[in-house]
């Protein structure tokens, strides 16, 4: 015999209507929010600032080294550079389009040097030099090409590493273009798994004085999805002035944009830039400054030179200068934290 009553029969009509009640609610419950980038490991933005992976700002003092044409001085020179106080050295490589390519298993012995003398290392394509104005010069995305194909040599090197895209990658010919064909070089490195800070320089031959870097920076570092990317001005002749020097980097300060002087000099064929400006500004701001070169200029501009036929014990007028003056690397360069354990 049946001992309970049967299970009531809930009518069609009732389901439908509860059932409608609870999407509702749901619908108005506030969406979760999207999953946070994972934290940067290595050298990375915040803030509109470079910083180490423990969070420490990281101000660049260094020089530029042209170790694509001069490999054999690279390990001296990247001792030399070190033992004057330099915390930062700028390498110029090359994807093999202008210049012999420096390869895979080179550009890993670069990283080691810069390693064994506790350098943070910014590895430049400067094939790229003058595109679209420069004959032989090629675009970003080949650039990216390279950076690519010698991948091995950066993964795990996130914090000692910096990628610069090309070296002044626009003449002044359609250097507009810039901001689009940087946003898509970006893209691709973050694609093939390359997330290291990133630093791109300006068009211009490097000096933006169309201001292309400048009014862009923000959408370019926007579309980054590590938002990982630094930007690099070349200070020359078109900054003569302190006024033309302060204005410059105030602009990026205020916009929390990542600056770098990724070239400077105390003369040039276009103009006299003014060194002293550059230097004491970019402290005042904390901006990282990088000169060039160490040694080995030619072509009319020897006078760029800092050391004289890569001797130490002979600094030029200007290597005193950028390492011994005011504001200069001695006296303001800290080493990054990431060699100090």
């Amino acid at each position: 015999m049946r001992t309970t009553a049967p299970a009531a029969t809930i009518p069609r009509r009732v389901v439908t209507v509860v059932f409608a009640a609870v999407a509702a609610l749901l619908l108005s419950l506030p969406s979760p929010a999207p999953p946070a980038r994972a934290a940067a490991a290595g050298l990375h933005v915040t803030g509109g600032k470079l910083a180490e992976g423990n969070g420490t700002p990281f101000v660049m003092r260094g020089v530029n080294h042209a170790h694509t044409w001069y490999a054999t001085r690279t390990t001296q020179a990247l001792s030399d550079i070190k033992a004057l106080g330099a915390n930062t050295v700028r390498v110029v490589l090359s994807t093999g389009d202008r210049w012999a390519k420096n390869d895979t298993a080179d550009v890993a012995d670069v990283v080691a040097q810069c390693k064994r003398n506790r350098l943070i290392c910014v590895l430049e394509a400067h094939d790229t030099t003058g595109y679209g104005e420069q004959g032989g010069a090629v675009t970003l995305s080949r650039a990216a090409d390279y950076w690519i194909s010698v991948r091995a040599a950066l993964t795990g090197q996130e914090s000692y590493v910096v990628v610069n895209l090309g070296n002044e990658p626009y003449g002044n010919t359609n250097a507009t273009a810039w901001t689009a064909d940087t946003t898509a070089a970006i893209r691709k490195l973050r694609t093939a798994g390359i997330h290291h800070a990133l630093m791109a320089d300006a068009p211009n031959w490097g000096q933006d004085w169309g201001f292309t870097m400048r009014d862009n920076a923000a959408s370019v570092l926007a579309a980054d999805p590590d938002r990982n990317t630094v930007f690099s001005v070349h200070m020359y002749g078109v900054f003569d002035t302190a006024a033309e020097v302060k204005d410059y980097l105030t602009r990026f300060i205020n916009a929390k944009l990542p600056l770098v002087v990724g070239e400077f000099g105390h003369n040039h064929s276009d103009g006299n830039p003014d060194e002293d400006a550059i230097m004491a500004n970019a402290q005042t701001f904390g901006v990282g400054y990088l000169g060039w070169s160490w040694s080995g200029n030619s072509g009319g501009v020897e006078y760029l030179d800092m050391a004289t036929g890569f001797n130490a014990a002979a600094l030029t007028g200007w290597g005193q200068r950028i390492f011994k003056g005011a504001n200069g690397i001695g006296s303001t360069s800290r080493e990054a934290t990431v060699y100090r354990s």
